[in-house]
Formats: C-alpha cells, sequence, structure tokens
C-alpha cells in the first residue's frame, strides 16, 4: 500500500490508537496536533483545556514511539474566526449552539483535511467513533454508527460531505472503548489510561456565559422573566445563561415549578411555563446537509435525535422550499431548541442533519 494518511492527534488515546492500527495497515502516517488556542483567547481557564501543552506532547511522544513525523498546525485563528464567534453570536441571539459539530464543519473536516490534502495526503484519520463505507450500488460515501453506540460520535459528524467522506478515516468504528485501551497499552503508549474530556473545548469549566462576556468585554444585560401571558415575574441575568427547559438558577419563587420556553432576543424577555408547554412533535431545520441520498424530494420515515445524549425516535422527514426540512416526531419531544443539531438515522446510517431553527 502506498497510501498517505494524516492523523489528527489531540494527545487522547483514541487518535493515538487510530495511529496504531492505519500504521498496522500500511498506511504511510504523519501526525498533527491543531492549536486552537492563544493564551488570551481563554484567560484562567486555559490550563484546563483538552489542547494544553500537555496534551501537545503526549501526542507528540506517541508518534515518536511509532516513528512517524508529528507536526503542529496553529489553527487558532479560523477557529477563533468560525467557531468561538459562532458560539458567542449565537448565545446572544437567544439559541445555544454546538461548538462540537460546527469545530468538525469549519476546521477538522474544513481547514485541516483541505490542508493536509495540499501537502500530498490521501486521507485525514481522527479517533471519532463512526464508520464511513461507501455503497456498492449508488456508490455514495455512507456515514455508519460505530459498533459501539454508546461511544458513537455520528451526531457531530453529520455535516460531512461526499468528498470529505472519500477523504477521511475513521480506525475505531469497528471497536468499543475498552478494546482501544487494551491496544494502547499493548503497544506501550504513555496515554493508555487517560481520561477522555467531556466539556466543551475552551470553556472546561462549563461556564459559558463568563467566557462570552470576557470575549465581548462587557456583561449580558439582564431583562424580563415573562410568564405566558406576558406578566413580568422577574429579572433575568442575561439570556446567555439560561438554555430552552432550564428549571434550576432561574431564582424565583413561584408556587408550581416554572421551566424556560422561549429566549426573545429583541425583547430581551425570557418566557417561563409549566414543563407541559416544552413537549413539541415538530420542528424545522436549516443548513441541512444529507449524506445516504442526494436530495429529499418525498416525505421519508426515518428515526431522529435534538441532543447527542438522547436515543433517537422514530419520525418523518419532509422537503421545505429553500433547503430546509420539517421533521415531525410520532412522539412529542421535551425542549427541542434552536441552535442545536438535529440528525436524521436509517438504522446504522445516518441519512443527514441539520440545525434546527425553529
Amino acid at each position: 500500500m502506498d497510501m498517505r494518511a494524516c492523523v489528527a492527534m489531540s494527545g487522547g488515546v483514541d487518535s493515538s490508537v487510530a495511529a496504531v492500527l492505519l500504521q498496522q495497515q500500511g498506511y504511510q502516517l504523519s501526525g498533527v496536533n491543531l492549536r486552537m488556542f492563544h493564551n488570551e483567547d481563554l484567560g484562567e481557564s486555559r490550563e484546563k483545556t483538552c489542547c494544553s501543552l500537555a496534551d501537545a506532547e503526549d501526542a507528540a511522544l506517541v508518534a515518536r514511539r511509532l516513528g512517524f513525523p508529528f507536526y503542529v498546525f496553529d489553527f487558532s485563528q479560523v477557529f477563533r474566526d468560525t467557531v468561538i464567534r459562532d458560539f458567542v453570536e449565537e448565545y446572544q441571539a437567544g439559541r445555544t449552539p454546538n461548538p462540537c459539530a460546527a469545530c468538525n464543519r469549519s476546521v477538522k473536516f474544513g481547514a485541516l483535511l483541505q490542508r493536509v490534502r495540499t501537502l500530498g495526503h490521501d486521507y485525514l484519520a481522527t479517533g471519532h467513533y463512526a464508520r464511513v463505507e461507501q455503497d456498492p450500488d449508488s456508490g455514495r460515501y455512507l456515514l455508519k454508527r460505530a459498533a459501539d453506540h454508546s461511544k458513537d460520535q455520528t451526531y457531530f459528524l453529520y455535516m460531512l460531505t461526499q468528498d470529505q467522506l472519500a477523504h477521511t478515516l475513521f480506525p475505531l468504528g469497528g471497536l468499543r472503548k475498552a478494546e482501544v485501551r487494551q491496544i494502547a497499552e499493548a503497544h506501550g503508549l504513555v496515554n493508555a489510561r487517560k481520561h477522555d474530556s467531556q466539556d466543551i473545548c475552551f470553556v472546561p469549566d462549563g461556564k459559558y456565559a463568563d467566557f462570552i462576556e470576557r470575549t465581548v468585554g462587557h456583561p449580558s444585560p439582564g431583562g424580563p422573566f415573562l410568564d405566558q401571558d406576558g406578566r413580568v415575574l422577574g429579572q433575568h441575568k442575561g439570556l446567555i445563561r439560561y438554555t430552552r427547559g432550564q428549571h434550576k438558577g432561574l431564582g424565583l419563587s413561584t408556587e408550581e415549578p416554572l421551566y424556560v420556553l422561549e429566549k426573545d432576543a429583541a425583547a430581551n424577555a425570557i418566557r417561563l411555563g409549566q414543563d407541559s408547554a416544552l413537549w413539541t412533535r415538530e420542528l424545522t431545520a436549516e443548513r441541512v446537509n444529507l449524506i445516504s441520498l442526494p436530495e429529499l424530494t418525498a416525505p421519508l420515515r426515518v428515526t431522529a435525535k435534538t441532543r447527542y445524549s438522547q436515543r433517537e425516535s422514530a419520525a418523518t422527514l419532509e422537503p421545505l422550499p429553500g433547503g430546509c426540512v420539517r421533521l415531525a416526531f410520532d412522539e412529542p419531544q421535551r425542549a427541542i431548541t434552536p441552535g442545536q443539531a438535529v440528525v436524521f438515522y436509517d438504522g446504522e446510517v445516518v441519512v443527514g442533519g441539520g440545525t434546527i431553527r425553529e
């Protein structure tokens, strides 16, 4: 085999084992670690991120042990101009964005894939738990769930195009996490028992509002909490501190539990109500990307989910003008949130996905 693959190495065990497996398969490898931040981007939290200097050193040690070249690419500008800017603007507009999906779209399978192909590599490989297969009948590249459904990451990869899938490798797609750690230990990798990162990489302490206020340089203005009839119930501490379905942290004393139903950025108001008002059957999605089929011309039965951690539910997908879609669930879903991703499945195959508009 004379195929060249560049492995995106975060310093974690998953991308390191991806490199091991590709090396065993005969690929000519190089590794790359992405520098996403400069110190001034993150303030005091910079030492806690998953993209720290220590992580880059772990990735370099693995590359050295396996004997292939290793590089560090500074992608902090594109990360700041796309992922962080989108994150801040979406929260300020009253939506709840998905920065991991945005990073995959703009950085990893956008700018990075373009860079490694320009440098002569045939593939970009990552440690994502997913599978890519080509349909022998249609010729289309398919994105499929990982064998380990508990680790499956296709929810964050729905935006991949046919060209990107044709030049992407997911070596861990057929493995379970325990098997990945066993392979790492068998090869003496320094990060074999390293913990997985859980939080958004640029907000490791989970304090999204603090990060946004630090980024824009001023506090998010407070405004009214309203009931469903428009009556003022109290004052909120800034739209960016709340998301649809939230109950805790409202700071109100009411006879019955209240939840965030809607954020009105134009009026800087948050509408509250009972949990029953959070349940709905339909949503509209924009920025839709289809993978398993070239276009949607008629209603299609799928399963879908609007959060990474939830199980899919049966639904019907319908095309709308302008490339948008309507998704009608068989059963009501709770707290469908504008700005989040919705992903459609046909069994193990990802049909596509988009961004929830309403």
